[in-house]
């Protein structure tokens, strides 16, 4: 079986190989359909094989699609190409359409050496950015490390492979395949590595990971063997970046290890704290100790240590501490019903008397933000009002025919929406309207010209008639403004349309050799004719012709007698 040039699902065109990995191979290649390059990942045929790893792959790689954010390469399509292998028989590659992203991966930038601290800082806090956005929308990324972790030419983050990870740990892959796909166990979580259920928090302490990794060039633990590497994950304590590198600062310490608590009810709890603490250990602060998170309500974490564990412990915290009374009564007495009754009456006439005296309010609680109106300002100025409401900010770049270049058009959310702290807003700014090469429509019918303008995004003004000598009735002699310069989307385009006619220049008084030519030029069929009244001019010249000067078919006859001079 061949790569090169392949069509998948008849609309993916299989260019060259650009990367190379245990359970897949990336090409770059061609969406035929929409005209824009792709990367193309295939996946190894012997997964395929595995029917619950194939329903797992389609429903990852829809959620997967779902995801669009700036810090995250995106999912356009997946599916299974059916191939011909080795022996005759028929087999299933599963692939994934991404984005075509050109930059480094991570991993080859670590090769080179250690990242300097505001680097390895600045590309953890994007791949923070990237998990905040898919832990809002439920997806655990399960297999975080530099081989998926892309920089572009232009210093962005992009995250990738979001779903894969899981597609293979839920399917009965063997261990061999389950380990190729997530790469060496040098990124596993204590959790992982015991074999227990994931969450959030298993990415943020492989975040970790690849933060130690950055600073140091080398993981924070290493072995022989992934079973030994597993082993240190989830019983030795990590060293500290510095120890390793001196000049990485005891505030960034402080963080990384932070990251790698073994106990992940100990660790960051969220990639906003994470990334907070990021912040104040780059401005040379060591971050204020946080206490151990009791958020166990999320579906994104797993239930508290004192409940999972099944212990006596357990069943004493649930039952709680205090002392109960054997009782002899089968029922309450009489007395704590009324009271009860009572007491149940009170406190509705409390609340109906508190909602018909409650004043309206517009002060926000201090866990939400209401989106300012930044329209008209500059990314700069719009950046700061987001960021002092603790709200992160992604910019796009965007067409439009009224904001000028440089200016806000609008958010998404929009301005005006109620969000939470630490929520991403897309900020679109003008890059001006856009510049759309006027077409040439010389030698077109007009009609046809019309819709020609239209599909280009331009408007259709007037048509002017124009005589011309060679071009037809209603066909386009050319365009104000010309096809030459450079329109934009909704500018108003006339045509210059050919009348049919042509221009009859005054030729009387000319020599007749003169004359003629010029007759000739605008396509009239020129015959020529003595004058014996007309005998007195040794120059021959016109002394009449049988079409007037003015408007006349394209290409008439038309006779002009001169003066013989006889």
């Amino acid at each position: 079986m061949t790569d090169d040039n392949r069509l998948l699902a008849g609309r993916y065109r299989l260019g060259e190989l650009i990367g190379r990995g245990g359970m897949s191979n990336v090409y770059s290649g061609r969406d035929e359909r929409l005209g824009r390059q792709v990367a193309i990942k295939l996946l190894k045929s012997s997964l395929a094989g595995d029917p619950v790893f194939r329903t797992r792959f389609r429903q990852e790689a829809q959620a997967a699609s779902r995801m669009a954010h700036p810090t995250i390469v995106r999912v356009f399509d997946a599916g299974e190409e059916r191939v011909a292998e080795a022996g005759g028989f028929e087999g299933v590659v599963p692939f994934i359409v991404m984005e075509f992203v050109e930059g480094k991966l991570l991993k080859d930038l670590i090769k080179e050496g250690p990242v300097d601290s505001a680097e390895a800082i600045r590309i953890t806090e994007g791949i923070l950015t990237a998990l905040e956005y898919s832990h809002r929308a439920g997806v655990v990324h399960r297999d975080i490390k530099p081989g998926n972790v892309m920089i572009t030419h232009g210093g962005q983050v992009k995250v990738m492979d979001f779903g894969i990870a899981r597609a293979i740990s839920d399917s009965s892959a063997t261990v061999a395949q389950t380990t190729a796909i997530l790469g060496t166990a040098q990124y596993f979580s204590p959790e992982q590595a015991r074999g227990e259920s994931v969450d959030a928090r298993t990415d943020l302490y492989s975040t970790g990971v690849v933060l130690f990794e950055m600073l140091t060039a080398e993981p924070p633990f290493k072995g022989e063997t992934p079973v030994a590497v597993a082993y240190q994950h989830v019983s030795e304590m990590p060293v500290a970046p510095s120890k390793v590198k001196p000049s990485v600062s005891p505030a960034i310490d402080q963080v990384v290890l932070h990251a790698l608590a073994k106990d992940r009810f100990a660790r960051f709890q969220s990639a906003v704290e994470f990334r907070s603490d990021l912040e104040i250990a780059g401005a040379g602060k060591i971050p204020s100790k946080r206490v151990p998170a009791d958020d166990f309500q999320s579906s994104l974490f797993g239930a508290p240590p004192s409940l999972a564990q099944g212990s006596d412990a357990a069943l004493t915290q649930l039952a709680g501490d205090d002392e109960y009374a054997v009782r002899t009564q089968s029922r309450p007495p009489v007395v704590w019903i009324w009271a009860g009754i009572v007491s149940v009456a009170v406190i509705l006439v409390a609340i109906v008397f508190w909602v018909l005296t409650l004043q309206p309010s517009d002060q926000l609680p201090s866990t939400s933000r209401q989106i300012p109106t930044v329209t008209g300002q500059t990314y700069e100025a719009a950046d700061a009002t987001l960021q002092q409401l603790d709200l992160i900010t992604a910019q796009y770049l965007v067409y439009s025919d009224t904001i000028p270049q440089g200016q806000v058009v609008d958010t998404n959310p929009p301005a005006g929406t109620i969000v939470s702290p630490g929520t991403v807003i897309d900020v679109r700014v003008s890059q001006g309207r856009q510049a759309v090469a006027i077409p040439d429509l010389s030698g077109i019918a007009a009609t046809q010209a019309a819709s020609t303008l239209t599909a280009a995004g331009f408007t259709v003004g007037k048509t002017v008639k124009e005589n011309s000598p060679d071009v037809p009735a209603d066909v386009v002699i050319g365009t104000d403004p010309a096809s030459t310069t450079q329109g934009y989307s909704g500018d108003t385009i006339d045509l210059v349309v050919s009348s049919g006619l042509v221009t009859v220049p005054d030729v009387a008084g000319q020599p007749i050799d003169v004359a003629s030519a010029t007759l000739e030029r605008v396509l009239l069929q020129v015959k020529v004719e003595q004058d014996p009244g007309c005998k007195t001019q040794a120059t021959n010249p016109v002394s009449s012709q049988s079409i007037a000067a003015g408007d006349a078919v394209q290409k008439s006859e038309i006779t002009i007698r001169y003066c013989s001079g006889v």
